[in-house]
C-alpha cells in the first residue's frame, strides 16, 4: 500500500486553476527546449569556489542530465514510466559515485539523519517492501485518474521520498519523478514542471513537510494532504513569481525601446541593452545570435552603444569583450522594478 492522493478541496482547486492560468497566460513567454534550463535546488549545488568558477558539481550535472532526458523522452508519444526509468534517472543523479550502487535498489535498512546533531527524523520501509512497492508506484504513476496533475506529482514525489528505495540520491529522484509526472501531463516549461526554484529558498520548510506528512516511519494509512499543500504552495508561488517577473521584463522593454527610439538608434539594440540591463554580459556572439546580424555589424553596434554611455566594457572579460550595463541603463532597470513582496500563502492557517 502506498500513501494516497487525498480528496482535494475547494480551495485546493482554486489554487491549481490560479496556477494553471497563469501558465497558460505566460506559456508564450517561456522558452521549451528538449534540455533542461531550470534552477537545480541549493542542496544539490557545488561548493562557492566551483560555483564561482562556472562549473557544475557532478550532482548538478547528473540532476540536469536526468531532466533533460526526461523533456526528451515524454516528446514519444509511447512513452510510459517503468522501473527502469526510474533505476536510469538514478543512475544518472548519482552515477558519478559507484560506491551509491546507482540504479539498484537498497538492500538494507536505511535511517534519515538530521546534519545538525545526527538525530535520526525517518526510517524507511523493509527493504523486502521495495521492488512490490516501486511496482505499485510505476502502476499509480501510469494509471488513468481524476486526481488533479499537480496532487498526482505531489503524491508520487512523496511515496518515492518515503519509500527511499536508494542509499542516497532519494530526494533528488523524488523531484524528478514529480517533474516526470507533470511532464507526462503536458507541463514541460522549467518554471511549471519543477518546485526547485521554491525550494531553494525554502529548504527548511520542505524537510518539515515531509517529517509532519510521514511522522518519522513508513506510515501509508497517514493523510498526504500536508505535503500537497505543501507542493501547491511551491507551484503557486513559482507561477506568481514569475508572472512578476514578466511583467517586470516588459517594462523593462517599452522603457528601452523608447530610449532607443529618442537616440535613433536601431531597433535591434534594444535586445542587447535588455540583456545588460537584468545583469548580464552581453559578447558580439551572443548579440548577432539573438539580432540576426553579421559579426561586423554586431561589433559596429556595440561600439555605437559604448560611445552612447549605454553600454560599457566589462572589467571580467577574459579574452573576448564583453558589454555591461552603464549607468543609464542601470535607472532604467531601477525604474522598471516593482517592489517584491512575497505572495501569502495560499493556504492560511
Amino acid at each position: 500500500m502506498l500513501y494516497q492522493a487525498p480528496s482535494v478541496s475547494e480551495r485546493e482547486a482554486e489554487v491549481i486553476d490560479e496556477i494553471d492560468a497563469i501558465r497558460k497566460e505566460l506559456i508564450g513567454g517561456v522558452r521549451i527546449s528538449r534540455e533542461w534550463t531550470g534552477l537545480p535546488w541549493r542542496a544539490i549545488g557545488p561548493p562557492a569556489s566551483a560555483s564561482a568558477a562556472g562549473t557544475d558539481s557532478p550532482s548538478i550535472a547528473g540532476y540536469r542530465a536526468a531532466l533533460t532526458w526526461l523533456l526528451q523522452l515524454v516528446e514519444d508519444p509511447t512513452f510510459t514510466c517503468d522501473e527502469g526509468i526510474i533505476r536510469g534517472l538514478h543512475h544518472l543523479i548519482v552515477g558519478h559515485d559507484p560506491a551509491k550502487y546507482p540504479g539498484c535498489w537498497r538492500r538494507s535498512r536505511i535511517f534519515v539523519r538530521k546534519e545538525e546533531g545526527g538525530d535520526v527524523v525517518y526510517q524507511g520501509p523493509d527493504p523486502r517492501l521495495i521492488p512490490a512497492l516501486m511496482a505499485e508506484l510505476v502502476a499509480t504513476i501510469n494509471a488513468r485518474s481524476d486526481v488533479p496533475l499537480m496532487v498526482r506529482a505531489a503524491v508520487a514525489h512523496f511515496n518515492l521520498s518515503a519509500i527511499h528505495p536508494f542509499l542516497d540520491g532519494n530526494g533528488r529522484l523524488a523531484r524528478a519523478l514529480h517533474s516526470l509526472v507533470l511532464m507526462q501531463g503536458g507541463i514541460v516549461a522549467p518554471p511549471f514542471a519543477s518546485i526547485d526554484e521554491y525550494l531553494s529558498v525554502n529548504g527548511g520548510a520542505y524537510d518539515l513537510a515531509l517529517r509532519s506528512t510521514h511522522g518519522g516511519r513508513w506510515q501509508p494509512e497517514r493523510d498526504a494532504r500536508p505535503f500537497v499543500r505543501f507542493c501547491l504552495t511551491a507551484h503557486y508561488q513559482q507561477a506568481t513569481l514569475l508572472r512578476r517577473r514578466t511583467q517586470e521584463y516588459d517594462h523593462l522593454w517599452e522603457e528601452l525601446e523608447r530610449e532607443v527610439q529618442r537616440r535613433g538608434l536601431p531597433d535591434r539594440m534594444v535586445s542587447a541593452l535588455a540583456q545588460a540591463a537584468v545583469g548580464g554580459l552581453m559578447t558580439n556572439a551572443e548579440y548577432r545570435a539573438v539580432a540576426g546580424i553579421s559579426p561586423r555589424v554586431a561589433a559596429s553596434d556595440l561600439k555605437r552603444l559604448v560611445s552612447e554611455h549605454l553600454l560599457v566594457v566589462s572589467d571580467e572579460a577574459a579574452r573576448l569583450p564583453a558589454y555591461v550595463a552603464a549607468d543609464a541603463i542601470k535607472s532604467v532597470r531601477a525604474r522598471t522594478l516593482n517592489p517584491y513582496e512575497p505572495e501569502g500563502s495560499p493556504f492560511p492557517p
